[in-house]
């Protein structure tokens, strides 16, 4: 499984090994802000980062929900 993330300085994918999106597939698919740790891999202009840990992140403020493409 995959995340894509974009800012205005690109797009960054992050990858979820199976066991990973196992454990946390609840966080990720119910936390609007995510703070992700992990390795990260480049290859010419593609950006990856291999998660290893995942937690929500709390702002302390309303988030309006992102955009879901399904």
């Amino acid at each position: 499984m995959f995340l894509n993330l974009e800012d205005e300085t690109g797009h960054v994918n992050v990858v979820f090994s199976r066991g990973a999106w196992a454990r946390w597939r609840h966080v990720a698919r119910h936390t609007p802000v995510l703070l992700i740790a992990g390795r990260v891999e480049r290859a010419q202009d593609v950006v990856n980062v291999v998660a290893e840990r995942v937690e929500a992140f709390s702002l302390g403020a309303p988030v309006p929900a992102s955009r879901d493409f399904r």
